[in-house]
């Protein structure tokens, strides 16, 4: 009787937990993200999947993930028929780029780029807050990550989660797991990272600036900004054409009216199904041996730092740009021109209004906020097409 009860617990996810302390500190890491999405709100909608797909797969003996089947940046299709786990077969439409793709219909479908449409000047700012992006991916050289590596953690600038998730697949399919979560983590935090950089990079005088109302934005000009920024993204940058086309799609099915349901199911349907597969399989890539690692505090601070780089190089630029202009920029919304849509555009107005009550940026702010969107997955090509992996 006892040797069978020793035999029964030798099997168990008890003693097998007890073997291995690594496990136990991913659970406890699982259980501090969910803390967050739940009790903070930070990026719940993600945040929280991640959060279980990570205790699912350090859960010692439920062989739902198999990190060897994906061993090198390839699927091993041979071991993966021989019998994988439910998470195993769901991680192929992240490793295939399928996912992040697919959301990239959704936010097409939820963006409006008529604040961009209405004053062009701003995509500049986007542009410019994708310096973050390049920055950490020389430091990340120099800190002895590969180039493709490189590419990847740097993207974690851009605060684009889908972008940085598949450049990671792509460039660092061993990383995706603190890319991932360090990408999406900053994103949360954008209302606590990016306002102390913003006053220390503006004068009083500054923050008080008002903008002029913008123009209204004709229905013709929004249906051909779809098929111009595809076509020229799509040329100039291929590696970007499935992001940019996925994300231009969406905003097509929106703004022409005419595919209402579709519309509606890219916005609802389509994006949250996809963003509850796409948040657990990331989680699931987060093991013990890979998560608990130097490599994972190197990016989780060279995340932060590409994030600051990003939202300081926004503002400069808008304080640059004031130089020339007649009708100055509030250099507030130099801010936004990082990827996290509509979080960074509200962050500018928030601190606007603590300058002059009576300012309202939000609109104008959702200009480069939109535009940094398209500069993260040109930034994302780029990468892709240095390293030969589009």
């Amino acid at each position: 009787m006892l040797e069978t009860i020793s035999n029964f617990w030798s099997q168990t996810g008890f003693a097998l937990l007890a073997a291995d302390w690594k496990m136990i500190a991913m659970i406890a890491i699982a259980f501090v993200l969910a803390y967050l999405a739940i009790v903070k709100k930070f990026e719940p909608l993600l945040l929280l999947p991640i959060s279980f797909g990570m205790l699912l797969t350090n859960l010692p003996g439920a062989g739902m993930f198999h990190e060897e089947f994906f061993a090198g940046g390839h699927v091993h299709w041979d071991m993966l028929k021989a019998g994988g786990g439910l998470l195993d077969y769901l991680y192929l439409g992240v490793k295939l780029g399928i996912y992040p793709c697919l959301i990239f219909i959704g936010v097409g479908a939820g963006t409006d780029f008529e604040p961009l449409l209405a004053n062009p000047k701003t995509l500049l700012l986007g542009a410019a807050a994708q310096i973050g992006i390049f920055i950490v991916f020389i430091l990340s050289k120099v800190l002895g990550f590969t180039g493709a590596e490189a590419g990847a953690i740097g993207i974690i600038g851009g605060a684009d989660g889908p972008t940085a998730i598949y450049t990671a697949i792509r460039l660092a399919p061993q990383l995706l797991g603190p890319i991932a979560v360090a990408a999406y983590s900053y994103m949360a935090l954008v209302p606590v990272i990016q306002p102390p950089i913003m006053r220390a990079l503006t004068t009083e005088k500054e923050r008080q600036i008002v903008m002029k109302p913008l123009r209204k934005v004709s229905k013709t000009e929004k249906i051909i900004f779809p098929f111009v920024v595809t076509t020229f993204v799509a040329m100039l940058v291929p590696s970007a054409a499935p992001l940019i086309g996925c994300l231009m799609l969406g905003n097509l099915l929106h703004v022409t009216g005419v595919a209402d349901r579709l519309d509606k199911t890219a916005q609802n349907g389509l994006m949250n199904t996809v963003t509850i597969f796409l948040g657990v399989c990331v989680g699931a890539t987060a093991t013990a041996n890979t998560f608990l690692s130097l490599n994972t505090i190197k990016i989780m601070a060279m995340g932060i730092f590409a994030f600051g780089c990003g939202s300081a190089g926004g503002v400069l630029l808008a304080k640059f740009m004031n130089l020339f202009l007649k009708e100055k920029i509030n250099p507030l919304i130099g801010s936004a021109g990082v990827s996290a849509v509509p979080m960074a555009a509200r962050v500018s107005q928030k601190e606007g209004q603590k300058a002059n009550p009576g300012n309202f940026l939000l609109m104008h702010a959702m200009g480069p906020n939109v535009a940094g969107v398209i500069g993260s997955a040109i930034a994302a090509g780029v990468m892709l097409a240095l390293f030969g992996m589009a």
